[in-house]
């Protein structure tokens, strides 16, 4: 089980990468939809996914306009949201029921908020220093609306999807 437990978190991390590097143009920068962000709804059922994602997001800030700010600030703000989507499903995986409402629109709030705050900070020290705080205002709020579309339409569906292709003879 550990193997398959790292292979998984290595093949989701190199999917939130190629997913955001081929589709770089709308995966960094400003205004951004990163498609990738979808897969951080995963930690809610398989929270050794939160690695996986951490390090695939910090592969695809390699490429990131922003540079090393982008690699390090990115990144744990991708892992922190991973690591409290993973703690809103800790109770229903122990309990062995899928999460509810509830926890799924707050695994989806999670990468909004940290990405929000902690990317759209980033973003305006390195587009607007001289205006930081008005442009923190507008390019967080970019993030975190880029980030809520992705996270609504893609990742909601994907969490009620899981639970089914898990009961599926073609999944293994």
């Amino acid at each position: 089980p550990r193997t398959r437990v790292i292979t998984v978190a290595a093949i989701v991390g190199a999917a939130y990468a190629v997913l955001t590097m081929a589709l770089a143009p709308i995966s960094y920068g400003p205004v951004q939809f990163r498609i990738s962000e979808a897969l951080c709804v995963l930690p809610l059922l398989f929270p050794y996914t939160s690695i996986g994602l951490f390090v695939g997001c910090l592969v695809a800030n390699l490429l990131s306009p922003v540079g090393i700010m982008d690699i390090v600030f990115g990144s744990l703000a991708t892992l922190g949201a991973e690591l409290c989507v993973a703690w809103i499903g800790a109770s229903a995986r122990r309990a062995g029921v899928l999460p509810g409402w509830k926890d799924r629109i707050l695994a989806c709030l999670m990468p909004v908020l940290w990405n929000g705050v902690i990317v759209g900070a980033m973003l305006a020290w390195a587009y607007t220093p001289d205006t930081f705080w008005s442009g923190f205002a507008v390019i967080g709020g970019q993030v975190a609306l880029g980030e809520a579309v992705v996270l609504f339409l893609l990742g909601l569906p994907l969490i009620a999807l899981l639970p089914r292709l898990r009961k599926s003879p073609a999944v293994v």
